[in-house]
C-alpha cells in the first residue's frame, strides 16, 4: 500500500508534513520521504529506509534542514519517492500511490524510436512514480498528463504533485483510495487519512471523486478536471488497513468494523449457530473493534487473550518472505495465559489471507489449554489477489488459503466454481470451510456474507470494489 499527506500554508509546514506522513505509516512499511518547497532556496527533499526504523525517529534528524511554506511526503511500500521532475511542464515533485500492472509494456512503449531514460531503478525495475511522471510529461500540461497516464495505466495511480504554483491532488479514475483536503486559516492539507488533518488543526473540508483533480493552495482549492461518475472504492479500507478513526465516503472507520462483527453474530444469532463460548476476542488490532461488535451483538464477554506488543512491526502478510511472514506474526502478538486457559474462545479477525499463521496460533493456544477455539473471519473468503492496489506481495492468486483448498479438493476443475466455493450455503462453500476448518485446527470457522459486508460499510454497493471476493471488476 502507501500513503500520502501534503499541505501548502502562509506559514511554514515542515511539521505539518512531518506528523501528517507519520500518520500514514500503518500503511507501508519499506520507505519514507519528504518534500518542503521553500520560494527563495527552492526544493529540499529526503527519502529514508524505514524497513527497521520508524519515519519519524528516521526522519526526526532531518527536519532542521527543512523549511518552506510548501510540501508533500510520503509513506511507499514499493519504490523510494518522492521524486523530484524537470520537464518540459517544469520543475515539479510527485508522489504516487497505487500499481501499474503493464509498467513493462508502458516503459517499451515509452522507449519505442526515442533517446529517452529512466534513473530512478528498485529492484531492477523502473520506479513506478517515474514512470507515472513520464507518463505525464507526455502531454502539455498537467492536468492533461495525469488523465492520460491515468487512462493507460493497468491498475490504479492516485497522484501528488508539488510545484512552485502550489499542490496537485488527483484521486485514482475510480477512487479506489481516499484523497481528502483540509482546510484552516492559514492553508490547507491534501491527505489519505482524515485524522490527520484534524490532529494538525485542519477541518476536513472535501473529498475528491473518482478521477477528480484539484489544485491546492493557501487560499483554497479549485477543481481542474471533474470527478467520473463511477467508483469502485477499496471495501478493505474499512475491514483492514483503513485507521480507525479515519472517515471514507462519510463512514468512519470503527464504526463500520463495530457493526460488521454485530451483523455477523446477527446472522449466526439467526440460523441457531452461535457457538457456547467463555469470550470474544480479536485478533490486534484490526480484528478487535469487529470482535467487540460480535461480542455485543452475542452477549459474549468480550476479552483479550492476545495483545498486540508494537505497532512498529510490520503488518505481517507484506513480507515477501514467509518463514519472515511468520516470524513476525509470532513476535508482536504477546498471550495472557490467564485468559486461555481452560477456556472456550472465538477470535475474529479482519479477514484470513494465506492462513498459514493460524494454524500456529491455534496449536499454541491448545497448548496453553484452551479448550476449544473458533474462528471468524470479518469478510467473505477472498478468492483473488488485488490488482488495482499494492495492497499484498502475493505472487500468485494460488497462494491463497482458499484458492489452494479449492486445488487440493478438486484440481483444476474446482477453479471454474470459484463462486460457489466462496458461498458456504452451496455443497462446494461448505465443503471448502470444513476442509479449512480442519486444515488449521478450529472448532468451528465462518465467514462474513458479502451482503453483510456490504451492508457494515454502508455506501451503494455498486460504489465499492469486491474483485477479491468475487473476481468482478
Amino acid at each position: 500500500m502507501g500513503g500520502f499527506f501534503g499541505a501548502i500554508s502562509k506559514r511554514d509546514v515542515t511539521l505539518d508534513i512531518f506528523f501528517g506522513v507519520d500518520y500514514h505509516s500503518h500503511l507501508g512499511t519499506r520507505r519514507g520521504g519528504m518534500i518542503i518547497y521553500d520560494e527563495q532556496d527552492g526544493f529540499q527533499r529526503q527519502i529514508h529506509s524505514i524497513e527497521n526504523t520508524p519515519f519519524r525517529t528516521k526522519f526526526e534528524k532531518d527536519l532542521a534542514d527543512f523549511h518552506g511554506n510548501a510540501g508533500i511526503g510520503c509513506i511507499s511500500d514499493t519504490d523510494p519517492q518522492p521524486l523530484l521532475v524537470r520537464s518540459h511542464l517544469g520543475l515539479y515533485a510527485i508522489s504516487t500511490v497505487g500499481i501499474i500492472n503493464n509498467a513493462e509494456e508502458l516503459v517499451e512503449e515509452y522507449f519505442n524510436g526515442h533517446a529517452r531514460q529512466f534513473m530512478a531503478m528498485s529492484s531492477g525495475k523502473v520506479n513506478s512514480t517515474e514512470l507515472t511522471a513520464a507518463l505525464i510529461n507526455q502531454k502539455d500540461t498537467l492536468v492533461e498528463g495525469i488523465r492520460y497516464a491515468q487512462e493507460v495505466i493497468d491498475g490504479s495511480s492516485t497522484i501528488l504533485i508539488l510545484s512552485p504554483d502550489g499542490i496537485v491532488a488527483a484521486r485514482d479514475r475510480l477512487g479506489r483510495l481516499p484523497v481528502l483536503i483540509g482546510q484552516n486559516e492559514e492553508g490547507c492539507c491534501v491527505s489519505f487519512e482524515s485524522f490527520a488533518c484534524t490532529k494538525l488543526g485542519y477541518s476536513n473540508a472535501y473529498e475528491l471523486g473518482p478521477g477528480e483533480i484539484v489544485k491546492v493552495t493557501p487560499d483554497g482549492w479549485e477543481t481542474l478536471a471533474p470527478a467520473g461518475d463511477k467508483m469502485r472504492i477499496c471495501a478493505f479500507l474499512w475491514t483492514y488497513y483503513g485507521y480507525p478513526n479515519s472517515n471514507y465516503e462519510g463512514q468512519n472507520v470503527e464504526v463500520m468494523r463495530c457493526r460488521n462483527g454485530e451483523i455477523i453474530a446477527r446472522s449466526e444469532k439467526a440460523k441457531g449457530a452461535l457457538p457456547d463460548v467463555d469470550w470474544v476476542a480479536g485478533v490486534p488490532d484490526s480484528g478487535v473493534p469487529h470482535a467487540i461488535g460480535y461480542a455485543n451483538a452475542s452477549g459474549k464477554p468480550f476479552a483479550r487473550p492476545f495483545v498486540k506488543y508494537t505497532p512498529t512491526w510490520p503488518r505481517s502478510f507484506m513480507p515477501s518472505s514467509q518463514a519472515v511472514r511468520n516470524q513476525v506474526a509470532k513476535m508482536k502478538q504477546i498471550p495472557v495465559p490467564e485468559l486461555i486457559q481452560g477456556k472456550k474462545l472465538l477470535f475474529v479477525d479482519d479477514s484470513i489471507v494465506r492462513g498459514t499463521q493460524l494454524r500456529e496460533t491455534v496449536d499454541f493456544l491448545y497448548g496453553a489449554g484452551a479448550r476449544e477455539v473458533h474462528m471468524r473471519s470479518a469478510c467473505p473468503p477472498i478468492m483473488y489477489g488485488c490488482k488495482f492496489l499494492n495492497f499484498s506481495r502475493s505472487n500468485s492468486s494460488m497462494e491463497l488459503l482458499t484458492r489452494k483448498t479449492v486445488q487440493e479438493l478438486e484440481g483444476d476443475e474446482g477453479q471454474k466454481h470459484l463462486e460457489e466455493y466462496a458461498d458456504a450455503s452451496t455443497q462446494r462453500g461448505a465443503c471448502m470451510l470444513k476442509s479449512i476448518c480442519k486444515k488449521l485446527g478450529f472448532d468451528s470457522l465462518g465467514y462474513q456474507s458479502l451482503d453483510g459486508l456490504l451492508e457494515a460499510i454502508g455506501i451503494d454497493r455498486n460504489k465499492v470494489c469486491t474483485y477479491c471476493w468475487t473476481g468482478k471488476e
